[in-house]
């Protein structure tokens, strides 16, 4: 369990206490409340995020995300769901938030070794299917068979 404390930053501390950890590949979800965020909508067509600034105190509602290797370091993919005071609520791609007052992430470190990889046709980082190994028992391969075709884990 990770807590966030007032003015910490989410990504980049995820990002740290996974690299000084040798995290290859966790998982986490988290509740609490920022008081600042960038969220991002992929704008398939333009191939970039577009930036949905939050400039208030928010809820965090939802927050999920993995960690996985991107050019052998850990990189942090979430998505959150945040809500305003007024019960409205705005979501996507987790790009930066400031913690206020605190965060409560659970993380659990993944068996399998996961691996980004760049994807031509959305310019995006991808979990690569092929580049999981299943710790010497086989289970990858087995659950790939399972899913052959299917790129979702």
């Amino acid at each position: 369990m990770l807590i966030f404390d007032t003015d910490d930053e989410v990504i980049s501390g995820l990002t740290e206490f996974a690299r000084d950890r040798s995290l290859t590949a966790a998982h986490f979800t988290a509740i609490g409340a920022f008081h600042a965020a960038t969220l991002g909508f992929f704008d398939w067509e333009q191939k970039h995020d577009k930036r949905i600034p939050v400039q208030e105190q928010v809820e965090v509602l939802s927050l999920v995300g993995d960690i996985a290797l991107k050019d052998d370091e850990p990189a942090v993919h979430a998505h959150v769901v945040v809500g305003k005071k007024d019960g409205t609520a705005r979501g996507g791609h987790l790009m930066e938030a400031h913690v206020c007052p605190t965060l409560e992430v659970i993380l659990v470190e993944s068996p399998n070794f996961l691996q980004r990889r760049h994807d031509p046709a959305s310019g995006l980082a991808l979990i690569d299917v092929g580049a999981i190994r299943g710790g010497g028992n086989g289970r990858a391969s087995v659950v790939r068979r399972f899913i052959r075709g299917i790129s979702v884990w």
